[in-house]
């Protein structure tokens, strides 16, 4: 798939390590993307101003992060008709439930596709759903990626049958948990 296909769009440096997850799902599907920092609050018109030039530049699906108000994604579905996928950043505060709510609240006609809190990877994973839609090519890409998945577990569940719980988790790194 040549070009950049995907922006990912965020209110702050601080959300730049959850978003890196977006960037990185799409990488590993060889999707190009563009990644900036806007703020709907402290920046609004540049902001209108990326989401109204988005289809312009070539861009099929926008990846917006935000945390606390979170209006990022909104403001960008409303200026654009491309797909937009939401990614509540977790705050200090509300743990991310603030964005969370900000985000998949949107009023009638402006969705927004929205992830859980510090689901970036998912909306990589769901922004390249979308292009596969139109790309045979990275619709294989994806069903190898599901199927690679489907193995992991199915060998992790094999080997927490013959190791046993305790065995296992030592293995992995983990120390004991006791209950209470």
């Amino acid at each position: 798939m040549a070009g950049t296909k995907v922006g990912i769009i965020m209110g702050s440096d601080s959300d730049l390590l959850i978003m890196k997850q977006a960037a990185d799902i799409l990488d590993e599907f060889g999707i190009g993307y563009e990644v900036t920092i806007s703020s709907a609050h402290r920046l609004p018109q540049a902001t209108v101003e990326y989401a109204l030039s988005a289809e312009k530049r070539g861009l099929e699906v926008i990846i917006a992060g935000a945390g606390a108000a979170a209006h990022l994604p909104g403001i960008i579905a409303a200026h654009t008709i491309l797909p937009v996928i939401g990614v509540p950043i977790k705050s200090a505060a509300l743990g991310g439930v603030d964005a969370l709510y900000s985000i998949v609240q949107m009023p009638k006609g402006i969705p927004v596709a929205t992830m859980a809190i510090d689901g970036a990877k998912n909306a990589g994973i769901l922004a390249a759903q979308i292009l596969a839609l139109q790309d045979p090519e990275l619709r294989k890409k994806l069903n190898k990626f599901k199927e690679t998945m489907a193995y992991e577990v199915q060998q992790k569940g094999e080997k927490l049958k013959e190791l046993g719980i305790e065995a296992y988790l030592k293995r992995i790194g983990k120390e004991k948990m006791e209950v209470k």
